[in-house]
């Protein structure tokens, strides 16, 4: 079945099918034109067994090409040889020359997944080509970025460990409407290893950016809700203090810790006339 990762590469694709291209082109140097057309799982695969239920991205681009996508993370052997049943099931769909494009954001997987597949079927090797951190643009510049938002979601991928390659892709997103924002905050997410999600997630609930996804929306909404939770258990205890009111260690607990707004709002009123901090909760 399909997942979130499989149906945000084939996004990245589809919704830029001249990424196919620019990537065979600039890095690998294969003749393509600029023009080139793209059609992004073209046809019905589903009646080659090796491909059934696929759901990686696959293109047909111009009439010389057939290219598979792959986004690969970790050293897994056997999916190599998966690799090769693909590429022979789109051959024997298209009948042209099929090429295998993999994304591998880790630059031990990558020089791993550079070696040639040699299958089981006598004289076919399958030579991949895939795409390294090194081959991934560092974006900086947040117009840039927006221009492009599918290489920013490749540069967060392979580069998000970095908070600046997150701080710019964050401000791109800014730059365009918020759908569409929240479209390719979703592909970068789902596509980056868990530590560059963890670098997203620190600076989505720790500073002011556009709340562009469900997590982003959940962590922003409870980081504003902690901060004004918190800022009114600050005046609930200063207008104690300087009224010269005892405050025990588990009422200092009891203030802090609350977050129903309502029952700071009642706190902070009863402060300024409570003698006791016990009139404060009755």
């Amino acid at each position: 079945m399909p997942t979130a990762v499989h149906d945000a590469l084939n996004a990245l694709f589809r919704n830029r099918p001249a990424l196919a291209v620019e990537l065979l082109r600039d890095v690998f140097d294969i003749d393509l034109p600029a023009d080139t057309l793209v059609e992004v799982n073209p046809g019905d695969l589903s009646d080659l067994p090796v491909l059934e239920h696929e759901i990686h991205p696959f293109l047909s681009v111009g009439p010389s090409h057939g290219v598979i996508v792959e986004l690969q993370r970790a050293l897994r052997e056997e999916e190599r040889q998966i690799w090769g049943r693909r590429a022979a099931g789109l051959w024997l769909r298209l009948n042209r020359p099929v090429l295998l494009l993999v994304l591998a954001p880790d630059p031990r997987v990558a020089a791993w997944a550079a070696q040639p597949v040699v299958t089981s079927l006598p004289g076919y090797v399958l030579h991949p080509l895939v795409v390294g951190p090194d081959r991934i643009a560092i974006l900086s510049d947040p117009s840039e970025a927006a221009d492009c938002l599918e290489l920013a979601v490749m540069s967060v991928m392979a580069h998000g460990e970095d908070r600046e390659v997150v701080e710019t892709f964050l401000s791109a997103l800014s730059k365009v409407d918020e759908d569409h924002g929240a479209q390719y905050h979703e592909y970068a997410y789902c596509l980056s290893s868990a530590d560059v999600r963890q670098v997203m997630e620190e600076i989505m609930s720790s500073a002011t950016w556009p709340v562009y996804s469900p997590f982003a929306r959940e962590h922003f909404t409870k980081g504003r809700a902690a901060g004004l939770s918190e800022g009114k258990a600050r005046a609930v205890l200063t207008v104690l203090r300087a009224r010269g009111v005892a405050i025990t260690d588990e009422a200092l607990t009891a203030i802090t810790s609350c977050t129903d707004q309502e029952r700071l709002d009642q706190w902070a009123h009863r402060a300024a006339t409570a003698l006791t901090v016990g009139e404060l909760f009755d």
